[in-house]
């Protein structure tokens, strides 16, 4: 038994005539006939009752009726599965991110991603780069958004944000009520920053845009979440420099202000295996673009 031959049963069936199936079907009537015998023969069973004035459905015929159209319908979506997943549009895509993306657009993206692709299911795994870039060389990961530009063996790194710091400090800082500041302003105030073991980007960052004003800052506290550095800066402990995107989450509290001078940006890059990406991760990586911060 094969697809055509049901075919050809559901359209005599539909309409108990084999000329009007036979034109129905592009086929002559005689070869139509002969493949329907064929198929009662292949299963042993009388499907249609035959005269010179009717075509008529045996009981077993109208049980293989309700069963072929289903089987069809069922070949039909199993063809449509099987085209989305080659367009990558089946299956999981497993994402890697640092904390910070939280704040930059990616809980919109994987909301806004998934409801335009039902079928792929997004996992979000937190990682801090080095982890990511190991993951995406072992094949843990699909897709990672990292600190920087970090180039390993087999892995491909794009640009997604590009962001200058602003100072960030309490609401009750002399500074507090101004749109800009000068860096060096800051000389003598306590900085709250990243162990240079945890994110040695972002601790080399932050002391080079320092030294670039003319002094090198004193490190009061560390933590190893933007969000706690801000929140131990609206608790009085000290300042800060924060990326511009990240401006907006948190604002209770603190002041944010413009930095006269020019420094390095606060760099995030997407990651993925050298190979060309899947379908996708592109699309989503497109998703991410629209969703990202307006500052």
């Amino acid at each position: 038994m094969d697809l055509k031959h049901l075919r050809y049963f559901i359209a005599v069936a539909e309409e108990l005539h084999f000329g009007r199936a036979a034109a129905r079907l592009f086929i002559s009537q005689p070869a139509l006939s002969f493949d329907i015998k064929k198929l009662e023969e292949q299963l042993d069973t009388q499907l249609f009752v035959r005269t010179n004035k009717f075509v008529k459905l045996t009981g077993a015929g109208e049980t293989l009726l309700a069963e072929a159209r289903n089987l069809l319908v069922q070949v039909e979506q199993m063809k449509a599965l099987t085209k989305r997943s080659a367009a990558g549009f089946i299956g999981r895509v497993r994402i890697g991110f640092v904390n910070s993306m939280l704040h930059r657009g990616l809980p919109r993206a994987v909301e806004r991603f998934q409801q335009e692709n039902p079928g792929v299911e997004v996992v979000l795994i937190e990682m801090n780069s080095a982890e990511q870039v190991t993951a995406i060389q072992r094949g843990q990961i699909d897709l990672g958004f990292v600190h920087g530009g970090m180039t390993s063996p087999g892995v491909a790194s794009e640009l997604v944000i590009a962001d200058r710091f602003v100072c960030c400090v309490p609401a009750n800082h002399p500074a507090a009520g101004r749109a800009r500041i000068d860096l060096a302003e800051l000389r003598d105030e306590g900085f709250i920053l990243f162990p240079r073991a945890v994110s040695p980007h972002y601790h080399d960052l932050i002391v080079a845009h320092c030294v670039g004003a003319g002094f090198s800052p004193i490190i009061r506290h560390e933590a190893r979440l933007w969000q706690t550095i801000v929140t131990m800066v609206s608790m009085g402990m000290g300042v800060a420099l924060v990326p511009k995107t990240l401006s907006q989450a948190w604002p209770d509290n603190i002041h944010y202000a413009e930095i006269d001078q020019a420094g390095a940006l606060s760099e995030t890059h997407a990651i993925y295996p050298v190979a060309a990406p899947a379908v996708a991760v592109q699309a989503f990586l497109k998703t991410l673009m629209e969703c990202l911060p307006v500052v």
